[in-house]
């Protein structure tokens, strides 16, 4: 019994004969065009000679802008990078691509035109856009305290994230205009972008707020800053951690995607110090004297070379009137603000000496009954004011120069442990 197979089996799409059949149809086609269109050839082929002289003239301007500031990463810099990153190849694709239609050339030949230009386009535009980002973010970190920090260690990675990102577009739009069916690849692009994310999902994190830090410039380093109950003045902003340098010269490192969490408090970028002082003074002060206290606070400040804020009654005490006394300092650097509240304190200690004004301090009066009713005073009642009372004479002690500190240091080292 004979079984004759009806089936056929199928040509191959890409064979032998077909890619002979497409290049000798090719081959025809351009030497007919080539007889039958030589002027128009020769003048296109000049044409695009001529775009490309002019557009490697771009490409030598953009390598002269590169030299003018050489080592910095400024704008100019940025973009001349990316002009002189112009690849030969796309520059005559592009004079191809402008004189094609001019030599009328046949379907063929404009067709092989139009998908390498395509092809050398989406690359080179890719090209462009990873030496302008990159370009960008050199430009943002090579400031003034911040060069050779964490972006140096952390541009080999941007640079590879970058490029990939970049080339896996370029391809996609590639494939796409070729009429290959790209979902899948662009579903299994996004699931291994997914599991790279997720399996590194904390050093991700770490390296984006170093770059959120950069960018934002939140600090800087050698900026003073506080945060929590720590304070000390940034040495280092890494790829990982930040490290900071106390006023007790221990350097405390911690990781920069918790140190963004946190409320920063940047010293440095202080215009002054507010000191205060809370004063109470003890019950038995005579009211006249504790109108005249804001101004003699505010003499003693100024004495003191410092500026006087405002000074005045606050509330009452468990055994003192409370007054309260603000000044500033007109620098970020701490020493100076330590040296002011010490020389204002003692100032004001001595001005109050020298009024009779008694500082309180915690105790309790007793009250005697008298025979005829009333009560007796633990203390003899005071003259009225001015009554008796001497001139108080101008105390030089109490005028005090004060120099800049040696120690520039912002570090809030009140808050210091």
């Amino acid at each position: 019994m004979t079984v004759t197979n009806n089936s056929q089996a199928k040509a191959p799409v890409l064979s032998a004969s077909n890619v002979q059949d497409q290049a000798e149809d090719l081959f025809t086609a351009s030497s007919i065009w080539f007889q039958t269109h030589w002027l128009q050839i020769i003048i296109a082929v000049a044409a695009a000679a001529v775009v490309v002289a002019g557009l490697m003239f771009l490409r030598q301007m953009g390598n002269k802008l590169c030299n003018l500031r050489p080592g910095q990463a400024g704008w100019g810099t940025v973009f001349g990078r990316a002009i002189v990153k112009t690849g030969n190849f796309f520059i005559i694709m592009v004079a191809a691509k402008l004189v094609a239609g001019y030599a009328n050339a046949p379907r063929e030949v404009t067709t092989t035109i139009s998908f390498l230009f395509t092809v050398s386009a989406v690359f080179q535009a890719a090209i462009w856009a990873r030496e302008i980002i990159l370009g960008a973010i050199e430009h943002r970190t090579h400031s003034e305290n911040y060069s050779g920090e964490a972006i140096g260690s952390a541009m080999g990675i941007i640079r590879l994230l970058v490029t990939f990102a970049l080339f896996a577009i370029a391809l996609i739009v590639v494939l796409d205009n070729l009429g290959v069916n790209v979902t899948g690849l662009v579903a299994g692009l996004g699931v291994g972008g997914i599991a790279i994310g997720l399996a590194a999902q904390g050093i991700f994190a770490d390296l984006f707020a170093a770059l959120a830090i950069l960018f934002d410039r939140p600090f800087r380093r050698g900026d003073a800053i506080t945060y929590d109950s720590s304070s000390g003045t940034v040495e280092a902003i890494g790829l990982k951690s930040t490290r900071v340098r106390a006023a007790t010269g221990e350097e405390r490192i911690i990781a920069n995607r918790k140190l963004l969490d946190k409320e920063i408090l940047n010293n440095s970028q202080r215009a002054y110090r507010r000191g205060q002082f809370k004063l109470g003074v003890v019950r038995w002060t005579p009211v006249e004297k504790m109108e005249r206290l804001p101004d003699i606070l505010q003499e003693v400040i100024e004495k003191c070379g410092r500026t006087f804020v405002r000074a005045g009654f606050i509330g009452f005490g468990q055994s003192s009137y409370d007054f309260d006394v603000e000044f500033d300092s007109p620098t970020a650097a701490f020493g100076d603000f330590f040296d002011a509240r010490h020389a204002i304190g003692l100032g004001i200690i001595r001005r109050l000496n020298a009024e009779g004004i008694e500082l309180a301090y915690s105790t309790q009066a007793s009250f005697t009954a008298a025979a005829l009713g009333g009560l007796i005073g633990p203390y003899p009642e005071a003259p009225p004011y001015g009554e008796n009372a001497a001139p108080v004479a101008e105390d030089p002690e109490t005028v005090i120069e004060l120099k800049p500190s040696a120690d520039r240091s912002a570090v809030d080292q009140d808050t210091t442990p």
